[in-house]
């Protein structure tokens, strides 16, 4: 018997921003799909946009298990992570422990497929590693956008700092997701139907409904 598909579905059970006032909790499985869909979208625009070859399908992959130990570990705030370099040492050392203690309960014919899944080890694979770290801090600065709409002022000063993060990058996919993307999700489900109607010159209607199903 192997539990390691078991032990991946506890990611719902993960609670992120531990330290901080939510108004709604995320755990680590909602944060990880999200993230596979940023990747998977800012690998999309390299290759149709600034001429890459890379595979969205592999991105949105990797993104999926980038914060699989967090099953082991627990999320740990990023204040305590990064308080000292020490901490952050052993941290680096804890998450390692937890890659292997996943990897132990794969059967030995499936673990050479995962190894590359749960590090950031292949060396051809270090570009899409960028677009998920990319993707991760969008995942993030998408959740400070959330709870501010919410009237939560807890996540503000986080929301700056993973969007000077995110533009010190200098991805430029990241840029154009920032800038077209972005807005639109600080809009109400009513708002975003109408998007496709007002940039197609048509009047909105002033309320779909959707809102009160």
């Amino acid at each position: 018997m192997s539990p390691f598909y078991a032990m991946l579905s506890r990611m719902k059970y993960i609670n992120r921003w531990g330290l901080m006032r939510n108004t709604r909790p995320e755990s680590l499985s909602e944060h990880s799909f999200e993230t596979a869909i940023l990747a998977h979208a800012l690998a999309l625009l390299r290759c149709r946009r600034f001429g890459g070859n890379v595979s969205p399908e592999r991105a949105a992959c990797l993104a999926l298990f980038h914060d699989a130990p967090e099953i082991i570990t627990g999320d740990l705030p990023t204040p305590v992570k990064y308080f000292s370099p020490s901490i952050r040492g052993e941290y680096a050392r804890v998450e390692e422990a937890a890659r292997e203690n996943l990897l132990s309960m794969l059967p030995e014919d499936l673990k050479r497929d995962y190894v590359s899944l749960l590090s950031e080890g292949e060396e051809e694979e270090k570009e899409l590693w960028g677009l998920v770290k990319a993707a991760d801090k969008l995942s993030a600065l998408i959740k400070c956008l959330q709870e501010r709409r919410a009237g939560n002022m807890e996540f503000l000063q986080a929301e700056k700092t993973l969007r000077r993060s995110i533009e010190e990058m200098k991805i430029p996919e990241a840029q154009v997701f920032l800038k077209e993307f972005l807005p639109a999700f600080c809009l109400t489900l009513d708002e975003l139907d109408a998007v496709p109607e007002k940039e197609n010159g048509k009047e909105p209607r002033e309320n779909s409904g959707k809102s009160n199903l």
